[in-house]
């Protein structure tokens, strides 16, 4: 194939070297090749400052990460063709691991595929695209999938902010067979059924699937809290291991209401909700005196943007705090982020933090990551993003 050329300025090749998969546009020499001359989402050879070839890139110039790389082979670009066998190469992974269809069978950058999630619920398969380059080839996607699952039914659920970043329209549609408003899950022998039109992302978190179940070895008899609960992922599964009684706090009416049908699903019968926001509903309950043996917190990204970091850190500090002053004198708090600007040690080091101001001596009892459906690229930071610390939490002990 004939690509246009992307040079960079002298030394940014380094990073790529590297192991790196991003070109941003500060690092483009664009007197050499002005980004106003690439379309969004055209395919383009990426060249070093001293005319060395170092791949072919996506090529977006309206946007911060301004290219993407496809291929480390300067005359391989996405076609139809590469796109299934990269989908393929996916697939037997997640079924080498996972030995139901439930599970993310593509994570973006981390399975070559910048740009594009899918989850497989079953037999359906939902597709979020984030970029141009691979909105170009939504077709090319599509049929990829119905050649490698024949599921009965692939939503696009195009809908994230990613999108507007990249100048993409916002919608979600069917691409084949019929529409689906609930998606059936099962994790760790537990079953769900999440709202896919008004749910978050796909409609499903599979990526503290090994936490949960982590979390189902500690649950025997206890009582617990599941902070920012959703549908009840962390919570279902700790009732279904044998706690006592749960509480699933959210901030979503509907969401609670998919917490109860799930117990019902379930056959629970000790399952309760409660609606709010969590800083302020977990304010209320330290008020009251409530108390837990288990306090799972799970947050949505409280440092989206590198400019959050420091009030993100704050309301991470303020949720560990107010989660250890609801544990009972032993108790457990597991402490959850998302956030792939907040590292894992300095998490470890709010929680302790967090012990200290409330007078609690914590021990680390294990640290959790994201399930290898999400697989990390060493190469890229931003491509490890889940921390689970389990954390037990002693009044009185010094």
């Amino acid at each position: 194939m004939n690509f246009p050329v992307l040079y960079l300025r002298k030394g940014a090749e380094r990073r790529l070297r590297g192991g790196h998969v991003w070109v941003y546009s500060n690092e483009v020499d664009t007197r050499r090749s002005p980004l106003t001359a690439f379309e969004p989402g055209s395919q383009a050879q990426l060249l070093a400052s001293n005319d060395k070839p170092l791949g072919t890139v996506f090529v977006n110039p309206k946007t911060l990460i301004c290219g993407r790389l496809i291929s480390r082979d300067p005359t391989q670009g996405m076609t139809a063709q590469r796109l299934t066998q990269r989908l393929e190469a996916a697939l037997v992974l997640r079924q080498r691991l996972f030995p139901e269809p439930y599970y993310r069978w593509v994570f973006g950058d981390s399975d070559g595929l910048s740009g594009l999630v899918v989850d497989r619920f079953g037999d359906v398969v939902v597709v979020q695209i984030s970029t141009a380059g691979m909105e170009l080839l939504k077709d090319a996607v599509v049929n990829g999938i119905k050649r490698l699952v024949q599921p009965a039914s692939i939503i696009l659920k195009n809908d994230g902010k990613m999108r507007q970043v990249e100048g993409l329209d916002s919608y979600v549609s069917v691409a084949a067979g019929p529409e689906v408003n609930q998606l059936t899950v099962v994790e760790n022998g537990v079953r769900f059924e999440a709202p896919l039109q008004d749910g978050q992302k796909t409609g499903w978190f599979y990526d503290h699937r090994m936490n949960r179940r982590r979390l189902m070895n500690y649950a025997e008899g206890k009582r617990v809290l599941d902070v920012f609960s959703y549908v009840g992922g962390w919570g279902l599964q700790a009732a279904m291991a044998g706690a006592s009684q749960v509480t699933c706090l959210d901030a979503s009416a509907t969401a609670l209401d998919a917490v109860q049908h799930n117990a019902r699903l379930n056959g629970l019968n000790n399952v309760d909700t409660l609606q709010g926001d969590a800083f302020e509903a977990l304010k209320t309950l330290c008020d009251d005196k409530a108390r837990y043996d288990i306090v799972v917190l799970d947050p949505p990204a409280l440092i989206p943007r590198r400019r959050d970091q420091k009030a993100g850190e704050q309301a991470y500090a303020r949720l560990n705090q107010l989660g250890m002053r609801l544990l009972e004198r032993d108790g457990l708090l597991v402490s959850a982020s998302c956030s792939m600007h907040l590292g894992q040690d300095r998490l470890i080091d709010i929680i302790r933090s967090s012990g200290r101001k409330v007078d609690r001596f914590v021990q680390l009892l294990e640290q959790g990551h994201q399930a290898p459906d999400h697989p990390v690229l060493p190469g890229i930071p931003e491509t490890d993003y889940i921390k689970a610390c389990f954390v037990r939490s002693l009044t009185g002990f010094y």
